[in-house]
Order: C-alpha cells, then structure tokens, then sequence
C-alpha cells in the first residue's frame, strides 16, 4: 500500500508540473506531429456510477467511473483542445479521407452495461457527445451477467470468509484460482484478469458452477449489480444518435477459441444486433483487447470496417482501421493526492504525457490463434454461420 501511495504522489506531482509549466502543451504538440497531423485518442469505459465508493465494495475496481468524475472528463477533453467524433469520422480521417483542423477522440463503452444508460447517456445528450458502445448480443435483455463479474463476486464472498471451500472438490483450474489469492500472490482483481486472459469461455463456466457448489447454502449467487441494457434502451440510444458496434455474442476472448467458434461468435453477435437496430453493423471491439491475424481476416470478411483494442499505444495516420489502439480508463486514473480529483492529472492522461516519458507499459494485443478442436455444442444463442 504504500509503495502504491508513493506511486500515485509521484504521479499527482509530475503531472502538476507538466500541466502548469506548459511543458504538457508542448508533449501534445509532439504527440500531434507523431500521429501524422491531427491525433486521434480513443478512450474506453464499462461503468458509470452513481456512487463509485459505495459500488467500489461489490465490483470490479477497473471497470468503475463515478458519474461525476466522467463528466470531468468530457470536460477535460474540450479543454485540450478535442473535438468529440463518431468512429466512422474517425476511421475516414485516419485513412486520409478526410481532413480535420483539431484532434478527435472517440468516447467507447465496452459490455453495454445498464448503469451507462442511466448515467453516461444523460450527460452525453447534454454535451451533445456522441459515443461508441460495443455489446455482447447474448447478454442484451436477459437477466444474465457476465464470466467476470460472476468470479468477482464469488471470490469477494470467498475473501469475506462467507464460505470455505474444500479444494478437494472444485476442478483443478478453480483451485488454481483460489490458490493464487490465498498465497497472496496477487490481489482478487489482478488473480481474475490473469486468470480471463488465460481460459476459454467454457473453462470459466465450469468454474463458476465449481465454486457455487461450494457455497453455503442460501447464498445469493448472482451478483446484484452488472446488469446489461434491454433492446428498448439500445434503441433509444441509437435514435439519439449513439451507435453500436459487437462484442462477442458470450464476451469470449476470441483468441482462446477456435477459428471456426470465433467466427460464429462475430457474426451471430454481428447479425443479432442488425436484426435488432434494423441497420448495418460494421465496428467491432476484442474482447480482452485481444486479437490475431485470423480474426482480422473474419470482421473484414464479414464486412466489419474497425476493430478496436486495449492497446495504450499511439494511433497514427495510416494504421490498419482494425488495430484501433485505445485508453482504457476508470476513477483512480484521475485521482491524485489526498483521494481528491486532479484536472491536471486528467489532462496527463488525455494527452498521453506518461506513455510519451515511459512510466507505464502498454500490454500489446496481438496473439497467436488457438487451433484446438471446435466445440461440441454450439455457444449459447450464436448461429451457425453459412
């Protein structure tokens, strides 16, 4: 802990000095020049909350932004000197299609979580921001949540001492899982990213019926919170000018599948979300920000024109459209000293201050297909592909 508060007064204070001496200005001049003339951000969010403490105790710290603090940020954005665009305006600039005299940013939300209808959406229309927001067609209008959201709340009762499992009894990467936390190898949060990133979506279902056959009897399985939009409020947001990419039909890690179970899974998620928005779907996000040469070839294939990563790198003029590199951000990425918000670290962030001094490391996207046999049985509500 405290090495992590000596971190975050580093940071507060290197980002005062570079917003207050003009020095980030100058950064940002060069960030411009790098991008090919006009720089293109794009950031990504899950949540937005109304109460980032109180959802802090019951979630997934990462995905988390209080409603207040995401305000601040379209805020901050136009006082950099952003211009908000759709990803189509994007996409046309980045090609050299199209000529813009500011730099852009692009606001995504990934999952199409229910709290980002309730609280991002009013602040957008008030704004007039327009935004991206890729779904996972499985989850949209049904009671479901997601894998991760399911292991968090699991493994947070787990923590609480609500339950006690014999390790004797759950399935060997499930003891893994709970190993890892009880070593104190890694935090709750850190053990569950690793852990997504390195199984199939199947494994993770086996997991978690594992771990909930360990609980005590009358526990709530199913986290309260995470619930997904319904087709209503996806079309209300559409008609207000939001759009809407896929995401998976299952929120599965496309590169953990096989090439043949990944393809079903765009293009159903893809057909679904037509059907549903009676108009075309042509933007696409990866699912733990990974992706491989072969799933590229799938979203062109189909007729998808982007696809947008985890990676915090530079977009430049010129880059493939479906290697969009993107910030992910969530409260703390703009909380400074004293927990109090910091524009000027907020400002940092937008304009990559840090990534351009090299204190922080971008985890690179691309990865190596699986090749492993294709599912017995088709994913839940994916279509077969022709």
């Amino acid at each position: 802990m405290a090495k992590g508060l000596l971190r975050r007064f580093a940071k507060t204070a290197a980002a005062g000095m570079f917003h207050y001496t003009g020095l980030r200005k100058a950064l940002a001049a060069r960030r411009r020049r790098q991008s090919g003339g006009r720089r293109l951000l794009i950031v990504s969010y899950h949540r937005v909350v109304e109460n980032f403490e109180a959802e802090l105790a019951r979630s997934i710290p990462g995905l988390l932004i209080s409603k207040q603090t995401f305000r601040r940020h379209l805020e901050e954005a136009l006082q950099a000197g952003y211009r908000f665009v759709s990803m189509d305006e994007a996409i046309e600039v980045l090609a050299g299609r199209k000529t813009t005299d500011r730099d852009m940013i692009v606001v995504t939300f990934d999952d199409g979580y229910r709290d980002v209808y309730r609280n991002a959406f009013p602040i957008m229309k008030e704004l007039g921001v327009p935004a991206m927001i890729y779904l996972p067609s499985g989850y949209v209008g049904t009671n479901r949540r997601f894998n991760h959201d399911r292991l968090f709340h699991l493994l947070r009762l787990f923590n609480d001492r609500a339950w006690v499992p014999s390790l004797q009894g759950l399935t060997a990467p499930a003891a893994a899982l709970l190993n890892a936390m009880t070593l104190g190898q890694k935090t709750l949060s850190a053990a569950l990213d690793d852990f997504i990133g390195e199984h199939q979506t199947s494994v993770l279902e086996e997991v978690i019926t594992s771990l909930e056959n360990q609980t005590k009897p009358g526990t709530s399985l199913l986290p309260e919170q995470g619930d997904v939009m319904n087709w209503d409020e996806v079309r209300e947001m559409a008609q207000a000018g939001i759009q809407f990419g896929a995401h998976t039909v299952n929120h599965s890690v496309l590169t953990l599948e096989n090439v043949k179970d990944a393809e079903s899974e765009i293009v159903a998620s893809q057909r679904a979300i037509e059907k549903e928005l009676a108009r075309p779907i042509h933007h696409f996000a990866y699912c733990n920000g990974w992706y491989s040469d072969e799933v590229v070839e799938i979203l062109a294939k189909h007729g998808f024109q982007s696809a947008v990563t985890t990676e915090d790198f530079l977009n430049r003029k010129g880059d493939s459209p479906f290697t969009l590199k993107r910030k992910v951000l969530w409260e703390n990425f703009s909380i400074g000293t004293g927990g109090r918000y910091s524009s000027a670290l907020t400002g940092c962030q937008l304009d990559d201050v840090f990534g351009m001094l090299g204190v922080h490391h971008p985890v690179p996207g691309l990865r190596t297909q699986w090749s492993g046999p294709i599912k017995n049985a088709p994913a839940k509500n994916v279509q077969e592909v022709s």
